[in-house]
């Protein structure tokens, strides 16, 4: 069982970005973009060539909401998914996934303030 994960390159400096401009750090802003992708029905892109970001422990991603985001991955998949399935590769695909949206959130609000405002909305 593997509790380590590594982001691609971009999405480390997309991360590293967020948290500069939004003082949040990268484990809140990767559960928020997994928590972004979740709501697209399509599955994301499992295979990860780049694996040269930074690298995450499972419980400073999840914390203690490691069942919740197993259950939310697994009703999406519409399947039982095992824990090795879900960390890191689910996992994984649907943050890189979602960091692309939460960048792409954060540059339309245009500050912390907003972004904050707009998510909350979402």
């Amino acid at each position: 069982m593997n509790f380590r994960l590594r982001t691609s390159s971009k999405t480390a400096e997309k991360l590293k970005s967020l948290q500069a401009s939004t003082k949040l750090t990268p484990n809140i802003l990767s559960r928020l973009a997994v928590s972004l992708s979740l709501k697209i029905a399509e599955e994301p892109q499992l295979e990860l060539t780049d694996t040269s970001g930074l690298e995450f422990n499972r419980n400073t991603l999840t914390g203690e909401h490691d069942y919740v985001f197993k259950a939310l991955i697994t009703q999406r998949m519409q399947k039982e998914i095992s824990d090795e399935e879900f960390f890191p590769d689910l996992f994984n695909a649907h943050l890189e996934r979602g960091i692309t949206i939460l960048d792409n959130e954060y540059r339309h609000a245009g500050n912390p303030d907003r972004f904050i405002n707009n998510l909350l909305k979402i």
